[in-house]
């Protein structure tokens, strides 16, 4: 949106996280608060945002990475000395402020693209973003004119006996023209029992020095709402988790037991895919169409293509492709990558591996740091003996090969086009194409034997 810039308040430790994690980072739904917060102000499209941070600072700075512009708050003097040490970003800006808090993943767009509307129809100096509670102990109330504008900001232990009734609060996050916001802020001062410059101050200067002030009411508060404690961080994580399972049914997924279902925000899915119980979607994860997924998968930052059936099974950081077969009790780990028509079976564990179109893979195996070719069958009990207490070496299965049940593959190792491994082989050294690798000891029968030995037991 052009004339827009956002300032995200991020530099307070959140003491009551009681955490070493600076508070803006603790996640919700997959993402850390103040990446929710961020999200928004992109979507709104903003020209500039600033993100001003202070405790933990350089690990906000290595989570947000180069999507926004830092200013540092050194020591925690209050909301108003915050947005104070983002002036010199906006020397050169004329256009309209949003101050918004790092705090409050549960921010829609829709609602600040109406605060911005609202601001700048009425041609406000400031706008408030209010919200209504049944029970606002603790808030500072909004108390507006009889032509409905802003009056002041009261906090609750300054109320009289009829401020208290208002139940209009300040929500902390705000509209200003960039032009008053700054100067207005050097006026602030830091008489109060707490010793901080309030960004609340601004408001009444404004006021003040006539300059209209107004507020927009938001519909819903939970939209509006803080996180300063674990429990908060749980109410936040329930609220916008209904969000999201609610967002994908109504796109056409089927979630048949939707409370036992976890999507994180950034996850993408497809229509008419059937998702099960007790299923957590990870990261960002993306779901074809037509799949049926659970119960009980957990996938992380993975791919899935389309008409995919995964159940009882653990995927992360991995590639399937189309009309694929995962489960049960199975676990792909990072750099797995099915071809379109693979079958996975249960109890297989596969790393850092390629299986090719049509292979199959059904159960009781091993594969790690391999590449399977196309139309393989490895039979039960296979493993690819990958490590060798110092390197992680690699295993090749070319085309239509064949490895028999109980097999070792001793990397790295070679098996041909279309090459059989025969049952119980031990295979250090490479199978030619077509060719048959047999490596077990001889079979030896002693005849008699417990006749003879029977004795020896009673």
């Amino acid at each position: 949106m052009a004339g827009v810039a956002t300032i995200i308040l991020a530099a307070g430790k959140g003491t009551r996280m009681k955490s070493r994690l600076p508070k803006v980072l603790h996640r919700v739904c997959g993402k850390p608060m103040v990446d929710h917060v961020l999200d928004a102000a992109a979507a709104l499209g903003a020209e500039r945002q600033v993100v001003v941070i202070g405790y933990g600072g350089e690990e906000v700075k290595t989570v947000l990475g180069e999507r926004c512009m830092y200013a540092w708050q050194t020591e925690q003097l209050g909301t108003g000395h915050a947005v104070l040490q983002a002036e010199k970003l906006f020397l050169d800006y004329e256009g309209t402020v949003m101050v918004l808090c790092g705090d409050t993943p549960l921010l829609t767009i829709e609602l600040l693209e109406n605060l911005i509307s609202e601001h700048r129809k009425s041609k406000n100096t400031a706008t408030i973003l209010t919200a209504f509670m049944a029970d606002p102990t603790g808030y500072g109330r909004i108390i507006r004119s009889t032509e409905g504008f802003v009056h002041k900001i009261v906090e609750q232990k300054d109320a009289d006996v009829e401020e208290l009734t208002v139940r209009e609060i300040n929500t902390g996050i705000y509209c200003f023209e960039s032009t008053e916001l700054f100067p207005a802020l050097y006026r602030v001062t830091a008489n109060n029992v707490q010793g901080e410059y309030y960004l609340t101050d601004v408001i009444g200067l404004l006021v003040q020095d006539g300059k209209q002030v107004g507020a927009y009411m938001s519909t819903d508060a939970t939209q509006t709402m803080g996180v300063n404690s674990r429990t908060q961080l749980a109410e936040a994580e329930v609220i916008l988790r209904d969000r999201i399972r609610l967002s994908w049914m109504e796109a056409g997924v089927t979630l048949m037991d939707p409370a036992s279902i976890y999507i994180d925000r950034d996850v993408s899915i497809e229509q008419d895919t059937v998702i099960y119980p007790q299923t957590w979607l990870e990261g960002k994860t993306v779901i074809g169409r037509d799949c049926v997924i659970g119960p009980q998968v957990h996938i992380a930052d993975s791919s899935v293509g389309e008409n995919v059936h995964l159940f009882f099974a653990h995927v992360k950081e991995s590639c399937i492709g189309n009309n694929v077969n995962v489960g049960p009790f199975v676990n792909l780990r990072p750099g797995t990558q099915l071809a379109d028509n693979v079958r996975v079976g249960n109890f297989v564990e596969v790393k850092n591996s390629q299986v090719g179109i049509g292979s199959k893979l059904p159960h009781l195996s091993y594969i790690g740091d391999t590449t399977i070719g196309s139309h393989v069958n490895i039979g039960s009990g296979t493993i690819t003996v990958n490590y060798d207490g110092k390197h992680k070496n690699r295993t090749i299965i070319e085309d239509d090969a064949f490895i028999g049940c109980n097999s070792n593959l001793v990397a790295p190792v070679t098996i041909g086009h279309g090459a059989y491994v025969a049952a119980g082989s031990t295979i250090t050294k490479n199978v030619p194409p077509a060719a048959l690798g047999v490596a077990r000891a001889r079979q030896s029968n002693i005849e008699g034997w417990t006749q003879r030995n029977k004795g020896d037991n009673e």
